[in-house]
């Protein structure tokens, strides 16, 4: 790669980065406001050309990530060093920087889209491979974004040292698991062509399997 090679790409990375500034809050936004829609929009761009992909949005995946550091950057600012990266115990050992701790944080709340996308796609006629599970990840990445984003603030201000911070943190996290367990219910409604009730066995089954698989893994780091 040549100087002037360099400098193009440079010019593409900064304005990629640059342009998060704007499309990260407007996607959020748009989840908060209509998820079911986000989720199709999420879907539907994976049947456009790469260049044409979420142009108006920032991809699932890279909106997750974003999300995550947003979430780390508010408990840094209440707790100062995390705890998993104060421990040297068991595999707590590993996750000693920020770093890491993102990739495991990352590696947490994505195994919720993970499980309720193979859910999803075994649910339905389609055969469970890369290619069909890879819509249902997407839609999930920006459901779970959100209900990450107000977990970490809520728990956060429960340890704020402010008398009504406890109760309006643990008023914060009902109110995620709220949306998220609602918004799974009429996601597995609307794909699956499901009623309501059989939706919401469908969703919470894939929501008790997501959470039994995040505290097996928080769990092995905890000790």
């Amino acid at each position: 790669m040549n100087f002037v090679q360099w400098l193009n790409s440079l010019d593409e990375f900064l304005y990629e980065l640059m342009s998060w500034l704007v499309f990260f809050p407007v996607t959020m936004v748009r989840i908060l406001r209509h998820p079911l829609q986000t989720m199709d929009y999420a879907e539907a761009q994976l049947a456009l050309p790469q260049d044409d992909q979420y142009r108006a949005a920032v991809s699932p995946p890279v909106f997750l990530i974003l999300t995550l550091m947003v979430c780390q950057a508010i408990e840094l600012t209440v707790f100062g060093v995390n705890p998993v990266v104060a421990s040297r115990h068991g595999l707590a050992a590993l996750v000693n920087d920020n770093t890491t701790l993102l990739l495991l944080r990352l590696m947490l709340f994505g195994m919720f889209p993970l499980v309720l996308a193979t859910r999803m796609v075994r649910k339905s006629a389609l055969d469970l491979d890369r290619e069909t599970l890879k819509a249902p990840f997407y839609a999930q990445c920006y459901a779970v974004a959100p209900f990450a984003l107000m977990l970490s603030l809520g728990a956060s201000m429960t340890h704020l040292p402010v008398a009504a911070a406890a109760a309006i943190g643990l008023g914060i996290v009902a109110a995620a698991f709220l949306f998220y367990g609602l918004l799974q219910v009429r996601w597995f409604a609307l794909k699956l062509d499901q009623s309501l009730p059989a939706a919401m066995l469908t969703a919470s089954i894939g929501l008790i399997e997501s959470i039994v698989f995040t505290v097996i893994i928080a769990a092995l780091f905890a000790f």
